[in-house]
């Protein structure tokens, strides 16, 4: 087969709808997304096409970038909201986890838990404030419980969807086998449920770290958020930026940190 034959069959096999492509394919596609979006913002901005108070120049937002990434006080800001996330979704994970597989197992614990979640998940973590303040005052604590309560009930419904899904038919060969029920959940259904439960939290991660400039609105004088509606108080758009895409920056290293341990832990998945 001639190259131009073979390179118009690798092309038509890539536009296959689910097909794999080769991961220097997908580097370089993912690399050329970002590369279009730089071009768009470079285009507005050193174009003039926005007023540059609203708009800085990308190279203006880079100087910025590395001026507070110089400082103590921003690592402290970085330091602080890195622990605000962590916290809230860790203990979300952790509350969250067990009842979900209670409602993804028992019929009886999806009629209990799923409709109150299905009720307040719809509420928005904003609406709690007032209450978080009056539960928790205006320490850390109330900024850890907004991003728990961003996280929590959308969890628990998501933990009982990955659990719905195991196999009932390896359910019934453990039943076979002479397992008792709590057996069966504990040497069946969690271990099933791992790599798409993992996968799960690597994406309430991601909500978390978008709850977290809502966060600290709560009585702060630290942490990202802080910063950036300090910015926002002088019209100092570069420092805007530079919030925005450190917190950026922060949930892509921590989402591809989830992606390579499901990768390692479960490469079967």
């Amino acid at each position: 087969m001639s190259k131009p034959n073979q390179a118009v069959k690798r092309k038509r096999h890539a536009m296959q709808i689910f097909e794999d492509i080769p991961k220097r394919g997908f580097g370089i596609t993912a690399t050329l997304s970002f590369l279009v979006m730089l071009a768009f913002w470079s285009l507005l901005s050193y174009g003039e096409l926005v007023n540059p108070i609203f708009l800085p120049t990308p190279d203006k937002v880079l100087t910025s970038l590395f001026e507070q990434l110089g400082t103590s006080v921003y690592w402290h800001h970085i330091g602080i909201s890195i622990f605000r996330v962590s916290a809230g979704f860790v203990l979300a994970s952790i509350v969250a986890i067990p009842i979900g597989l209670l409602a993804g197992t028992y019929r009886y614990g999806e009629a209990f838990v799923e409709p109150p979640m299905e009720f307040i998940r719809y509420m928005p973590a904003v609406a709690f404030i007032p209450l978080i303040m009056v539960w928790a005052g205006i320490g850390e604590w109330a900024k850890i419980l907004l991003i728990f309560i961003g996280c929590f009930f959308q969890l628990v419904l998501m933990v009982a969807a990955d659990t719905r899904l195991v196999s009932k038919d390896l359910v019934q060969a453990s039943f076979t086998l002479g397992a008792s029920r709590w057996q069966a959940i504990q040497t069946v259904i969690i271990p099933a449920v791992q790599p798409r439960l993992l996968n799960t939290l690597r994406l309430m991660l991601g909500w978390a770290w978008t709850y977290l400039v809502v966060a600290e609105l709560v009585a702060v004088n630290s942490g990202l958020g802080y910063a950036i509606m300090k910015a926002q108080r002088f019209l100092n758009t570069e420092q805007i930026f530079v919030g925005i895409i450190v917190i950026g920056l922060l949930g892509l290293i921590s989402d591809r940190i989830f992606a390579f341990l499901n990768r390692r832990l479960y490469p079967w998945a």
